[in-house]
């Protein structure tokens, strides 16, 4: 399942899963993350996991590398649903001042806006890792028609609930934040929820995501 454990500066380490970006591999990271959490191993502080790599921090003072590589390497990996993987639904508004690069996606693909839109929303995302910015999803996989690489020049500001595609993923701006996504529309749903200790992230790695399309007087008028 874990195909290399190393070091990763002083205090540490990184388990490598391979190199490519599917969900079966970032199921094995999310499930050996998962196996992580429910069995603290003494000395770990931090867990991070992402597309196919899991970097553990540990506190030098109580264990060190190779120890913790010998508790990973002998640790009995099981099934964990403790945190009821999902579908999770979001409403999104494609209306005009809110799909910023509509337009452009539309050129690029040489595709009707019409057609974008209802190729978004037919499908259904997997949510592979949250980051960048708190909360915020890494989904894929975008159909094939719709990939296309980030903006020629950076957005200084991207708004909050932006909803963005590149290349294969989508993700959600959880807070305004620069950006060079391809902005398609923006959702009134709060994503990551910096009060809610006990839950913070709607939408957790290995959720399953469905978009779903609203006008601006519901996203004007939303309050979940």
């Amino acid at each position: 399942m874990i195909k290399k454990i190393s070091n990763l500066g002083d205090s540490a380490l990184y388990c490598d899963f391979g190199d490519e970006v599917n969900q079966l591999i970032n199921s094995r990271v999310i499930k050996v993350f998962k196996n992580l959490r429910k069995n603290m191993i003494k000395g770990v502080t931090n867990i991070t996991p992402s597309y196919n790599k899991l970097i553990i921090s540990f506190d030098l003072d109580i264990i060190n590398f190779e120890q913790l590589k010998e508790k990973i390497t002998l640790m009995k990996i099981q099934d964990i649903e403790e945190d009821g993987t999902k579908v999770v639904e979001i409403p999104i508004c494609i209306d005009e001042e809110f799909s910023l690069d509509l337009s452009r996606i539309s050129k690029k693909l040489n595709i009707d806006e019409n057609d974008v839109i209802k190729v978004f929303l037919s499908k259904e995302y997997f949510c592979y890792m949250t980051g960048f910015i708190a909360g915020m999803p890494f989904m894929g996989d975008i159909n094939k028609n719709l990939r296309l690489n980030r903006l020629e020049t950076p957005r200084v500001k991207v708004p909050k609930g932006s909803v963005g595609i590149t290349e294969q993923f989508c993700n959600i701006y959880t807070y305004e934040s620069p950006g060079g996504w391809n902005v398609i529309g923006n959702t009134p749903s709060k994503i990551f929820d910096k009060f809610n200790f006990n839950n913070p992230l709607k939408i957790k790695p290995g959720d399953k995501v469905i978009f779903y399309q609203i006008n601006k007087k519901k996203y004007l008028n939303w309050n979940e």
